[in-house]
């Protein structure tokens, strides 16, 4: 049994978060990730597809097991509630990501009135909704109401400076996520060979842990991660691919039969994004390279530099996805779907990762150590 500081402090059995990869729903995966151990994650940012992309809105809201026409306070109460009731038994611990940036702040704060209400109203909330992962944005505005909800906090972030800021803040989980992930990535592709153990050496102390995320999907990641000195890690693209997970069949299917070098950066809705290698993706990386080549070389635009078409070409592309339509689909996915080739059930998929880390680790030592 492998223990680190992350499942002490959190209380799971396996040291590996479910990311909350929002804008999409992952309700159904965050209770299969609870129930086998892992820290299970929520998205909510679903509500902000309500009229971007109702086709992504709709199936957050059935996932949630609420009404469309309930506003969004609502829609999120109901949704940690099913997280609730479908752990009890198994005890599950689970928490929310929240993205955090100035353009979504009003989304933000819904989601910490439904929390704060929810936890205000049952022990069990308080006991097992115990984790706040914020992101892309500014963690310092949070920083009271984490206190005063006296919940454990995650951020996720790409490079120095905010982890700078995180641990200002009081962030105690900080998640380095490295180039590698998939979707919406970082302007400064740094990727977690070097990030992770540059983010251990600077900051990792007695009040701060440290975790990875950006190529982390079995158990030669997982021990890579440890030997960086991380506390755990954060998959995504891993527990995408398993039967419990929300994502469309397409979604799915695109995953497992991804070659190699099989993913591709191109410009998102708010920054450089790893798309699966689709024929629409592959259009849309040479019209990103034209209109908006910041997005290889590092350096930010805005709405106001580049088409709005570039823009929009996301969400119609994950529309297409969500339809079944393979010539117009594009899927976020990180580097490593061209190491998956499977579709597991999530404790199965979890179960494995962990016993092949155990067996690498102690296989280490023997292997490479000489007296």
């Amino acid at each position: 049994m492998i223990k680190t500081r992350l499942t002490e402090l959190v209380g799971i059995k396996y040291p590996i978060i479910q990311a909350g990869m929002g804008p999409f729903p992952v309700t159904s995966l965050c209770i299969a990730a609870a129930n086998a151990g892992c820290l299970g994650l929520c998205s909510t940012f679903g509500t902000l597809s309500r009229t971007s992309n109702p086709v992504v809105f709709e199936d957050f809201v059935k996932q949630a097991h609420a009404s469309e026409d309930d506003d969004d306070v609502t829609i999120f109460k109901k949704m940690f509630t099913r997280v609730l009731e479908e752990t009890r038994e198994s005890g599950g611990i689970f928490g929310a990501n929240v993205m955090v940036s100035a353009e979504v702040r009003e989304n933000a704060a819904n989601v910490m009135k439904a929390i704060k209400e929810l936890r205000a109203e049952s022990e069990e909330m308080r006991q097992r909704f115990r984790v706040l992962v914020t992101t892309a944005g500014d963690p310092m505005p949070w920083a009271n109401f984490v206190k005063e909800q006296g919940m454990i906090w995650m951020h996720v972030f790409p490079g120095v400076r905010t982890a700078a800021r995180c641990k200002k803040a009081g962030v105690q989980v900080l998640i380095a996520s490295g180039h590698e992930g998939g979707f919406h990535t970082a302007w400064q592709p740094v990727h977690s060979m070097t990030l992770l153990p540059d983010i251990v050496e600077k900051f990792s102390d007695e009040n701060t842990l440290v975790c990875g995320t950006g190529g982390f999907c079995d158990g030669k990641s997982l021990a890579a991660a440890f030997a960086m000195g991380a506390d755990g890690v954060q998959m995504g693209t891993r527990f995408l691919a398993t039967t419990e997970s929300d994502f469309c069949d397409l979604w799915k299917k695109l995953v497992v039969d991804c070659p190699d070098g099989g993913t591709i950066i191109a410009r998102g809705f708010v920054g450089p994004a790893r798309w699966l290698r689709t024929p629409a993706a592959q259009a849309h990386a040479y019209n990103t390279a034209k209109d908006a080549p910041g997005s290889y070389v590092g350096v930010p635009d805005d709405f106001s530099k580049i088409p709005m078409e570039l823009l929009v070409t996301e969400r119609k592309g994950v529309a297409a996805t969500y339809r079944g339509d393979m010539e117009n689909a594009m899927a976020g996915a990180g580097e490593c779907a061209q190491r998956i080739t499977d579709l597991p059930g999530t404790t199965e998929m979890v179960e494995k990762v962990m016993a092949d880390t155990e067996e690498i680790l102690r296989g280490l030592s023997a292997k490479y150590l000489v007296d």
